[in-house]
């Protein structure tokens, strides 16, 4: 059987939506507007639509649970901050709304290493670079 085009739009703009919700809180978590993370509840919630729905269309409409899509935009934004600002590791776990030994657990399991291990080796490598660029 073949699935409606139009079921697939919605699929499509519901999965838009609630990555544009994704980006839009993580802002605001960062600016300071916002002092708790969301939970897929939240976002359904903002989209007028149940959670069951919001998950079961994410997942149809890319392979993966709207949980993965959360984590990945935590991910990159933790790594954005590790990299760009003197900020402690306590203090960017805290501004995203983590405790600090949450976060670093949270932090490895996504990226591999740990908070002060990504750090230390970004800032590693961008003197490696720089060393071969003077030579």
């Amino acid at each position: 059987m073949k699935i409606p085009k139009k079921f697939l739009n919605r699929q499509h703009e519901i999965t838009a939506d609630f990555l544009r919700e994704v980006d839009n809180h993580l802002t605001d978590i960062l600016s300071g507007k916002k002092d708790q993370m969301f939970e897929i509840r939240d976002f359904a919630a903002l989209l007028y639509i149940h959670p069951i729905h919001l998950s079961n269309t994410i997942k149809s409409a890319t392979g993966y649970s709207p949980c993965y899509f959360m984590e990945n935009r935590l991910t990159e934004k933790s790594k954005s901050l590790l990299q760009n600002s003197d900020m402690s590791i306590a203090e960017i776990a805290r501004t995203l709304t983590y405790d600090p030994s949450n976060f670093t657990k949270f932090f490895k399991r996504f990226s591999g290493k740990t908070p002060k291990q990504y750090r230390v080796d970004y800032f590693q490598s961008l003197s490696s670079e720089v060393n071969k660029i003077a030579i």
